[in-house]
């Protein structure tokens, strides 16, 4: 009978990944069939963690972080959860090998988001690492398949990858990050004044990340090419329109790609990716 609470838990991942990441969605789409369901399992996992220190602001947020990641080990470890998100991400670690440190790295960085942090260069890498680059890890262990050479081939471009994902998120977020969350994550940098240049550095930072990560993405299997692609281009138009307004306009307001132009984005990664021009 575990079957059908283990398709019920793999559905509670599905849900969450469509209502939280159409731009996500949309690339898991475009991964072949097989490796769908355990990259919907790490994002549920992420994005259930994320949502304790980001939105659970009338609850203890330290106690149930804490007892999440009691939670998420001992599923691990006995094969089962009654938490159907934890129940689904156990059965992609156990079956695709995720390493424990791995997931250890996305768990300090949340709690770093339960403290008032002054982002040190140290610290924001040390953040950027953990919430970000290893994710990219966790779901290259599920495309390299235990291919241990191709996964350390692949490893430096899938963390720069994770790497300027998030950067792109500070700078659409940073206004709810700042004014709602009072987070800074950006060292040496004064939002309450920030200026075009410091915003142009952050950019650059990004550029060089994505150069380096499309290098990487390039030699993925075909099985996860076209969905991490798709994600990646995604990710380029709305970083393009970022660097189009000014530190003024992005403090003030979420910068967004509409859902229309995200389909056409996605069929214009199709028919790059057919046509080997990516």
């Amino acid at each position: 009978m575990k079957e059908i609470f283990d398709k019920l838990s793999a559905e509670c991942s599905r849900m969450i990944t469509k209502r939280y990441s159409t731009s996500f969605s949309l690339g898991i789409y475009f991964l072949n069939e097989k490796l769908r369901q355990p990259i919907y399992s790490i994002y549920g996992f992420v994005r259930l963690a994320d949502e304790i220190v980001d939105s659970f602001h009338d609850y203890d947020k330290a106690t149930l972080l804490s007892k999440f990641r009691r939670d998420c080990f001992e599923a691990i470890e006995e094969g089962i959860s009654l938490n159907p998100v934890l129940n689904s991400f156990q059965q992609a670690v156990n079956e695709y090998h995720i390493e424990r440190e791995l997931i250890e790295l996305f768990l300090e960085s949340m709690e770093m988001d339960l403290q008032q942090e002054l982002y040190t260069h140290e610290k924001y890498a040390q953040y950027i690492l953990g919430s970000a680059q290893v994710v990219g890890l966790m779901c290259l262990q599920v495309f390299t398949a235990g291919d241990k050479k191709q996964y350390e081939e692949l490893k430096h471009s899938a963390m720069k990858l994770g790497s300027a994902f998030q950067k792109v998120n500070f700078l659409r977020d940073v206004n709810a990050d700042y004014y709602t969350l009072s987070r800074t994550y950006f060292p040496n940098v004064n939002l309450s004044a920030f200026t075009n240049v410091e915003k142009r550095i952050i950019e650059e930072e990004i550029e060089a990340e994505f150069k380096l990560a499309l290098t990487g993405i390039r030699k993925l299997p075909p099985s996860s090419r076209n969905g991490v692609y798709l994600a990646y281009v995604y990710y380029q138009k709305l970083f393009n329109k970022i660097k189009n307004s000014t530190a003024e306009k992005v403090m003030t307001e979420r910068i967004r790609i509409s859902n229309v132009h995200k389909f056409g984005l996605m069929f214009d990664s199709i028919i790059r990716y057919k046509t080997n021009t990516i």
